[in-house]
């Protein structure tokens, strides 16, 4: 499928297969993970799966603390636009700032893979343009999903896994709540 940028109805099934990236390296950052997650559930979106917490170098600008990383799988009836929109009143809720590109984030929320849309709009790419270039999305991304298959590529998570050249180490963290 590709662009199907239609508002789900609200009798539909829910959309499976959604997999969003949640990323924070200000304040308590495992407490942010898990509100943003509670915040989710709040607005319609169905946290069906989540990987370990894991702690990362940042990518991009790199004098800044270090990151929390987290994949989570999803079910919803919001279509692709819809999800971006509640994702970023989650993040202005959770006190995101305003900054520039890869800097510091109070919390982050990327929409990776919408089940096996293909989506291009000057708001929104899906497949996220750089899931498989980040071993801190691919690596919890394989965690819950590694035989899922990249509807752009045709290769599985694992094999994106296995060909990404990032060199950027990630810990599993310590804290490894799963509440949800």
């Amino acid at each position: 499928m590709t662009n199907d940028l239609e508002p789900a109805s609200s009798t539909s099934a829910p959309t499976t297969n959604i997999y969003i990236g949640l990323g924070v390296n200000l304040g308590d950052r495992a407490h942010q993970l898990q509100r943003a997650l509670e915040e989710m559930e709040k607005e319609g979106i169905k946290v069906t799966q989540q990987s370990a917490l894991y702690e990362t170098e940042a990518w991009g600008y790199e004098d800044q603390p270090a990151f929390l990383n987290q994949t989570v799988e999803v079910s919803t009836r919001l279509s692709p636009i819809d999800l971006l929109d509640r994702l970023q009143v989650i993040e202005k809720r959770l006190g995101r700032q305003e900054r520039k590109r890869w800097h510091q984030r109070e919390i982050d929320l990327d929409i990776l893979y919408y089940s096996d849309q293909i989506v291009k709009t000057p708001d929104l790419q899906i497949p996220h343009p750089y899931v498989r270039e980040r071993n801190f999305v691919l690596v919890p991304l394989a965690e819950i999903a590694g035989t899922f298959v990249d509807p752009e590529t045709g290769e599985s998570i694992q094999a994106a896994l296995k060909q990404c050249t990032d060199s950027n180490t990630l810990t599993l963290y310590p804290d490894n709540r799963r509440s949800l």
